[in-house]
């Protein structure tokens, strides 16, 4: 294969043959590099920055992990044992089920959005998700945000925040962008990876009201932590399992459905469930923006 045939895409970039073989030689430089040292070493050798000029470092170490799964390169093994790629097995009696109970969401006082800042509120976040989301726990590449959401110091929901999907037909058709637009601007669009209201509280409009707040939140801190305001947020909600009414209550637009297609690694495909595809913009004037 020579340089410019065979290129693979993994977390919204193409490699060709030539840099995954780069990939190889800075691995094989020196025995003594960990995998966070070859990843940022990566993103310098590739020019592989974040619009707020830092490395992509996060999305590096999983377009690392996903090359590595399909037989590419060879990573030294991680420093901890429940690195990336690994099942998350943190268990605490912090994160154990409670009892059911229901309580309408206006009786929820002092509701609060708190952003994951540190380490702690790191590993709660981990293992709630891993315990009670459907999809379990695994790193979100790129720009991300995770949010605890707590009622009187108790977490009853989370939210994780990351990368857009690099494409899907019902967004895209939204939007109206071509593909030189959505290679430019994809990353003024952010994903609504997760979001989890704890399985033993029940409350009628709680989902809804939850989002509201997230959506008003999100572009400020983002702003913040990025240097830069995305202006939509997108969500794809798995039809089998939920009908996605906390979206509509709360005014997430349906664009449509998924086909049902995953992604495409080195030729192999795979499947996934069909997932309706909501929408969120934050900014009017979205489209124009997008589609610049």
């Amino acid at each position: 294969m020579n340089g410019t045939a065979g290129r693979k895409r993994y977390c919204g970039r193409e490699f060709n043959e030539n840099e995954v073989q780069l990939i190889r030689n800075i691995i094989s430089s020196d025995p003594r590099l960990n995998r966070h040292r070859i990843s940022k070493l990566v993103c310098e050798a590739l020019n592989w920055y974040k619009p707020d000029g830092g490395l992509k470092d996060m999305s590096c170490r999983v377009a690392l992990l996903r090359m590595q799964d399909d037989g590419l390169i060879n990573l030294p093994p991680p420093l901890r044992k429940t690195g990336n790629g690994k099942p998350y097995k943190r268990r605490t009696s912090a994160c154990e089920s409670r009892p059911n109970f229901s309580i309408p969401a206006s009786c929820f006082s002092e509701l609060q959005l708190e952003l994951v800042r540190n380490k702690n509120d790191s590993y709660v976040w981990n293992e709630y998700i891993d315990r009670y989301h459907y999809l379990g726990y695994k790193p979100l590449p790129g720009a991300q945000l995770r949010y605890l959401v707590k009622s009187e110091q108790q977490v009853i929901a989370l939210f994780g925040f990351g990368a857009a999907a690099w494409k899907t037909a019902p967004r895209d058709h939204f939007i109206g962008w071509d593909q030189k637009q959505r290679e430019k601007n994809i990353h003024l669009v952010v994903n609504n990876a997760r979001f989890l209201i704890l399985p033993w509280i029940s409350s009628h409009n709680l989902g809804s009201r939850l989002l509201s707040m997230a959506t008003k939140c999100l572009g400020n801190d983002w702003q913040t932590r990025y240097k830069y305001r995305p202006v939509l947020i997108e969500s794809f909600v798995d039809q089998e399992k939920f009908k996605g009414t906390c979206y509509k209550a709360a005014n997430w637009i349906h664009v449509g459905q998924t086909k049902g297609l995953g992604k495409v690694y080195w030729g192999r495909k795979t499947t996934v469930p069909k997932k309706d595809v909501f929408l969120y913009p934050l900014n009017k004037n979205f489209k124009k923006t997008l589609a610049s």
